[in-house]
């Protein structure tokens, strides 16, 4: 027993000797353990806390909402568990003056992407410009918004790629939302026809390949403008509505063209291609140069 007891107060020695002072408050080895294990848990305990928030308590809201109030729920819990970890660890929040300062030092010099990102999160989670689940073009990338996180946001594309996005990015540039508005998106499918055509039955044609289409609404009907008269050809607009192929437009966008073809192919509408007409002009040669001249002569007469 004796040994035992000898052992624990080992121990005890051990976990209290001093490894820095700052201020009032001295910090020992087990109070290093102490906020390492408190605040692991209280981070593991949050991300369960938003999961059940997500998936339980707020099912009745839409997703992206649910995830906007559930992180903003959790960052906050986050804030005062560690306030209250550090006051029943016997540390002082004054003594975090001295570090505080160096931390503002910091974050003018290295840290202002973090915090500008950090708050940025915070502007998309409350306004809610973008949401889970919205197809978003920002920059060159396109796709589906899969995570929305305090310093950035994961965008996954068509080929299944995740493309991490920090959030400065949706607050400092111009973000295209496919979804913001609603599912029914509008397409413009270019077409150019010969100028011999029967435009009427170009249109006739081209509104019957977009009411063949599944994926096109019937409502708002689709429809063909005039555009211009071309270089080659005239080139008209075919406009069609989709909810289903809002997230893969160049699937619907290809499989008009290829019906486009096949209706052009069975009732004869050539589709123009580049044409330019060059001509040739000749003049008489002049008297200074009596070998083409001679030349000239000679080719006539034969």
């Amino acid at each position: 027993m004796e040994t035992v007891m000898s052992w624990f107060g080992e121990v005890k020695n051990l976990l209290d000797f001093e490894l820095f002072k700052s201020g009032t408050t001295v910090f020992t080895l087990w109070t290093i353990l102490y906020l390492l294990f408190f605040l692991f848990l209280l981070f593991y305990l949050t991300g369960k806390l938003k999961i059940w928030l997500v998936e339980k308590l707020l099912t009745k809201m839409r997703l992206g909402a649910r995830q906007a109030l559930a992180s903003i729920i959790r960052y906050t819990v986050i804030v005062i568990g560690v306030l209250i970890i550090l006051q029943t660890a016997g540390i002082n929040l004054t003594t975090f003056q001295v570090l505080a300062g160096a931390v503002g030092i910091g974050v003018g010099f290295g840290l202002q992407n973090i915090v500008s990102n950090f708050v940025s999160g915070l502007i998309i989670l409350i306004e809610r410009p973008i949401q889970i689940g919205d197809r978003i073009e920002v920059g060159n990338i396109e796709g589906d918004v899969s995570a929305i996180n305090a310093r950035s946001t994961t965008v996954v594309t068509n080929d299944n790629i995740a493309i991490i996005i920090p959030n400065t990015k949706f607050i400092t540039e111009n973000v295209v939302n496919w979804s913001l508005t609603g599912k029914d998106v509008r397409f413009r499918v270019p077409v150019s026809v010969a100028y011999d055509s029967d435009l009427k039955k170009v249109v006739e044609l081209l509104e019957e390949v977009a009411r063949e289409n599944p994926d096109v609404l019937a409502g708002p009907p689709p429809s063909v403008r005039f555009v211009q008269f071309g270089d080659n050809g005239l080139n008209l607009e075919l406009r069609v509505w989709s909810t289903t192929l809002t997230h893969r437009k160049a699937t619907l966008i290809s499989a008009l063209y290829f019906a486009i073809n096949d209706k052009f192919n069975e009732h004869g509408i050539e589709i123009p291609y580049p044409q330019r007409e060059i001509r040739f002009r000749t003049g008489i040669p002049r008297e200074d140069t009596p070998e083409l001249a001679e030349q000239a002569v000679h080719g006539a007469d034969d």
